[in-house]
């Protein structure tokens, strides 16, 4: 038994099919574009989160405005 009840012979066949019908010269390219999308999207989601941190440190570091009584309006 191999993955999900699909044999190792059965994912040999498909393999086999779909380097006939894409060819190995499309594949790769499809792979690489796949790698460079997924690596762009964690570069982004990382950016996301260091754009937050640094705006949460940056509120924790400035002093809140008090009201002293004294609003000339």
């Amino acid at each position: 038994m191999g993955i999900g009840g699909i044999s190792i012979w059965q994912l040999l066949i498909i393999l086999a099919i779909v380097i006939m019908l894409f060819g190995t010269k499309r594949l790769r390219t499809i792979g690489s574009d796949l790698g460079s999308a997924v690596k762009g999207f964690r570069k982004s989601m990382g950016d996301d989160d260091s754009e937050a941190q640094k705006a949460s440190s940056e509120e924790e570091e400035q002093p809140s405005p008090r009201n002293d009584g004294n609003d000339k309006a």
